[in-house]
């Protein structure tokens, strides 16, 4: 078992790489939670949640989901992993091809936060805007983040 909160966090970002279920749900708590900006492209282009609760969910994300927007050369740069007690930010850039053939790249700040050496919850960070331009052909999308920010909101 690893204890190291900060290794944790890396060695779950090889388990979500795998694609493989049972890697990537070894790392989270029954209970967690996922959350990104509601409108997000990747949730609007996949008609996903972004707001995932349980290890199940999250798991099933991002063994098969992920999979179906950015299908091939997936890319992710780390900029830094900084810990702080059961807290571990990661700075990073993914780039890759998505499923319509547009290039994908984007910025990306997450907060794991940690529960007995397991990711418990993680806050996900991104330039919304940068991500509608790549996902729907240079357009922002201006009307799904308006809708899905909306019905998030009631």
């Amino acid at each position: 078992m690893i204890t190291d909160n900060k290794a944790v966090v890396q060695a779950a970002w090889r388990a979500f790489a795998s694609h493989e279920t049972e890697q990537i749900a070894a790392f989270f708590t029954a209970d967690a939670e996922w959350l990104a900006p509601a409108g997000n492209a990747t949730a609007v282009a996949l008609d996903a949640p972004s707001h995932m609760i349980g290890r199940q969910a999250i798991t099933h994300f991002l063994a098969h989901e992920f999979s179906r927007l950015f299908v091939s050369d997936v890319v992710v740069d780390f900029h830094g992993f900084y810990a702080d007690g059961d807290r571990v930010i990661v700075e990073e850039t993914m780039s890759a091809t998505l499923a319509n053939g547009n290039t994908y790249r984007n910025d990306y700040c997450f907060v794991f936060e940690l529960r007995d050496g397991l990711i418990h919850r993680v806050r996900e960070y991104m330039d919304t805007a940068r991500g509608h331009r790549d996902v729907f052909d240079g357009k922002d999308a201006v009307d799904g983040v308006i809708e899905a920010g909306a019905s998030s909101i009631r």
